[in-house]
């Protein structure tokens, strides 16, 4: 009725029911802001419900009153009570203890060492409840009369936004005056940990317990926005409840038994947070709500939040008596009908918030692709279908669950350190997504996805992240299974998905080969390459092996600036002749990713634009006699060319071309030198230092090499000469790749000789025809030619 559960409403009365059986002595008349107890029947108590609900109603169709936390009715269930009551005349005076550890240093641990934000206290109380549930329900296995009180094992969460309040009861285990003192007295004692302990002593620690961190730490994250904290918490061990009470600017708490029945709980913890001035935005239930869902959507134990709600209905409106009038004086008017208006009554209820099951505890065989995608898109807030995903378990060592997904489309840029793709959970709880390299290398950032690990601490920190060896061991895992599902990728029947793949992130990979050398072997089958017999398309490694020549040795690339320069470029031309495939490097990041790889499959890789390039083929006694030949050649070029090269050499690479500048061994390329000019943070010293190391090689059998050498025998000091040296290299320097020094000086010596061989050629061949034509004065036109006219018969016309 109204939106009210009938399960609210009977365990409300069975609550005042419980609550008129075991009050020992009469109660007081109450205060202002204290209720008297009403032992009434369940048909009363639902009464006083109904009434409350319909305060709306009573108090105008405008002003809603949200019901108080101190009306225990509303709570939904008997062992809710007041957030704000205050305690009886009656309560006993309260036991002081002081803390075991002094409380600024405890509250600085908190504040700056365990904790990033504030918003993760909800976590930890929500942690611990569900560990004080946990553990009820193990022991309850072998005593049942644990459940006496109440079989029901949730957490439930209310609010009051106005007095800035939180409260949290959970019906788990409880606590004794004893574990009080021992469990929230010192950061150091832990209910939790001891419990297992002694789990272990018993060789029970096998059994599926599964409890959450240490109860010590997470509680006192409470105090990163209360001011002051009361624990009421009734262990089935005891007769009694206790209420514990602390200030976060206090050196000392205090114990005391609790004698209000309006407050009394038949088992478990109730957790009321004083927020501060400035941390009272938590109080609001869309809030307590949102962060619900962000951290504890996968705990096992229901969580119920309280939500204000609302229902339609329809009301009658009263009448204008003008309107009233003119109806009434039309004598064949029919009875007319009630108007009526549709409002919304709104009431508050319990709302199940953790309704979502973690979908990485089910087996993979039993979950269908489209759970994963639907999954992924929810989580993740994507509206596109994975390219691929991976469900794993490992075990050993380390244990933790994971998803992994390659998304469609590309979000994040190469440059971003961090990104918000991977959520790690600590026993189904939400730790953090905000890593910088501790899960995931920078390269593979883009793969989303969850990890749950029951081996990490609830309060994970940065610190702990790089220093764990559990994390060390989880990396190395989930590094090992992104590749393997990128491979399931390339391997794919559908060419095009790797494709797509490649085009969103071919530059990761190619990043991973200069950052992460460890694996190099499993990211070198996953890159694509241009090559100078692919038609354009991009090949693999494992494709280009395969098609190598028999005798060919080394895997052979070029690096240019486009497909067309490299496709080009002279030094091809002695590959192509022998059918050697060679690989185009246009993307700025290939050639330093393949200078990292320096091999594959036992094959290396040769840059063919560098200088002591072998393609197998030498011949000895014929490259003796030509060096003989053109020794002094060599020395003539490299004396008129200085410092501009190393040295001059007879080129084995050219066929058409008659010279080629090629990098040192060691050296940069024509193409990263362009990058290296390119970078404004450049270190111009090594610039220069590396451009120096270029080697000229001369192709002797051009006609141009050979002209040259007639020219260096016979007259080495030729203006000429020299000039065709200086516009020969620095010619050679651009089909090279290279940019030369001054372009302007360039164009001028290809202007002077362009002059020189052109000048006159078409003169002297329009000059004979001038010389046959006759001069005419102007004014006078050419004489006729004679016409030759026969003769014909008298009396005929022509």
């Amino acid at each position: 009725m109204l939106g009210v559960s009938r399960r609210s409403l009977c365990a409300a009365a069975r609550r005042r029911a419980a609550v008129g059986a075991t009050a020992a002595a009469p109660v007081e008349a109450p205060s202002a802001t204290s209720r008297p107890v009403t032992n009434g029947a369940p048909g009363a108590h639902q009464k006083r419900l109904l009434s409350v609900l319909a305060a709306p109603m009573a108090t105008g169709a405008g002003n809603v009153v949200s019901p108080k936390l101190m009306d225990g009715a509303l709570v939904g269930r008997r062992y809710e009570s007041s957030a704000a009551a205050v305690d009886s005349s009656d309560t006993p005076p309260a036991e002081k203890f002081e803390y075991q550890a002094e409380v600024n240093r405890l509250m600085d641990l908190i504040v700056h060492s365990l904790y990033s934000n504030k918003e993760v206290f909800l976590r930890e109380l929500v942690s611990n409840a569900s560990d004080a549930l946990d553990k009820l329900r193990y022991l309850s296995v072998t005593d049942p009369d644990l459940l006496k009180d109440g079989p029901e094992l949730d957490i439930r969460i209310q609010t009051d936004k106005d007095n800035g309040i939180i409260t949290i009861t959970d019906s788990g285990i409880g606590m004794t005056r004893q574990e009080l003192v021992e469990s929230l007295g010192t950061i150091a004692s832990s209910g939790t940990a001891k419990f297992l302990k002694a789990l272990k002593e018993s060789q029970e620690a096998g059994m599926d317990s599964n409890l959450i961190g240490q109860f010590g730490v997470g509680f006192y994250s409470a105090f990163l926005v209360s001011d002051k904290v009361v624990v009421s918490t009734k262990s089935p061990k005891s007769d009694k409840q206790y209420v514990w009470e602390g200030e976060a600017e206090s050196s000392s708490y205090t114990i005391r038994e609790e004698n209000d029945p309006e407050k009394l709980l038949p088992r478990g913890t109730r957790l009321t947070l004083y927020l501060k001035r400035d941390d009272k935005g938590f109080a609001h239930p869309e809030r307590i709500q949102k962060l619900v869902k962000n951290y504890s959507q996968f705990v096992s134990f229901p969580i119920y939040t309280w939500q204000e709600k609302g229902f339609t209905k329809e009301v009658e409106v009263d009448e204008d008596p003008a309107e009233a009038k003119t109806e009434g004086d039309g004598e064949t008017k029919t009875e007319a009908k009630k108007k009526t208006k549709t409002v919304v009554e709104k009431y508050w209820d319990w709302e199940l918030t953790n309704e979502t099951q973690p979908i990485w505890l089910r087996n993979p065989k039993e979950v269908s692709t489209e759970e994963y995608n639907e999954f992924y898109k929810k989580t993740f807030n994507e509206y596109l279908d994975p390219l691929a995903s991976s469900h794993f378990t490992t075990e050993g060592e380390v244990e933790f669950r994971s998803i992994l997904f390659v998304p469609a489309t590309k979000k994040e840029d190469i440059t971003d350190r961090k990104t918000k793709n991977i959520r790690l959970y600590v026993k189904r709880v939400f730790i953090s997504d905000d890593f910088d390299g501790e899960l995931f290398p920078r390269y593979l950032s883009f793969v989303k996805g969850v990890v749950d690990s029951n081996d990490l601490p609830l309060n994970v920190s940065r610190e702990i992240l790089q220093e764990s060896r559990i994390v060390r061991i989880m990396r190395k895992r989930l590094v090992r299974k992104a590749f393997d599902m990128i491979l399931g990728i390339s391997c794919s029947e559908n060419r095009d998905d790797y494709e797509r793949f490649w085009e969103n992130y071919g530059k990761f990979l190619k990043l991973g080969c200069m950052e992460d050398k460890e694996n190099h072997k499993r990211i070198a089958p996953l890159l694509r390459f241009f090559s100078s017999q692919s038609n354009d398309e991009l090949i693999s490694l494992d494709e280009y092996v395969e098609n190598m020549k028999p005798e060919q040795k080394d895997i052979y690339y070029i690096a240019a600036d486009s497909l067309s320069s490299a496709k080009n470029a002279p030094f091809l031309e002695k590959l192509t002749e022998k059918e050697y495939e060679v690989l185009l490097l246009v993307d700025p990041m290939d050639e330093v990713a393949v200078q990292n790889l320096s091999s594959y499959k036992d094959k290396k890789f040769v840059d063919i634009s560098k200088e002591d390039l072998d393609l197998g083929d030498k011949n000895e006694e014929r490259e003796k006699e030509i060096k003989q030949e053109y020794s002094q050649t060599c020395d003539w070029i490299k004396k008129r060319l200085g410092d501009k090269v190393a040295r001059v050499d007879i080129s084995n690479r050219l066929s058409s071309s008659p010279c080629v500048l090629v990098a040192a061994k060691f050296g940069w390329s024509a193409n990263m030198e362009r990058l290296m000019r390119a970078q404004s943070m450049g270190d111009t010293s090594s610039l220069d230092f590396m451009r120096s190391r270029k080697v000229f090689e001369i192709n002797p059998e051009h006609e141009i090499i050979k002209g040259l050498n007639v020219a260096c025998k016979n007259n080495p000091d030729d203006p000429e000469a020299l000039k065709a040296l200086d516009i020969l290299f620095e010619t050679a320097m651009i089909s090279s790749g290279f940019t030369p020094d001054n372009p302007a000086e360039l164009s001028g010596k290809i202007y002077e000789m362009m002059s020189s061989a052109i000048a006159g050629k078409w003169a002297s061949q329009a000059q004979p025809a001038n010389r046959t034509q006759q001069y005419t004065p102007p004014g006078f036109s050419e004489p006729p030619e004679a016409e030759v006219v026969e003769p014909v018969e008298a009396g005929q016309q022509k």
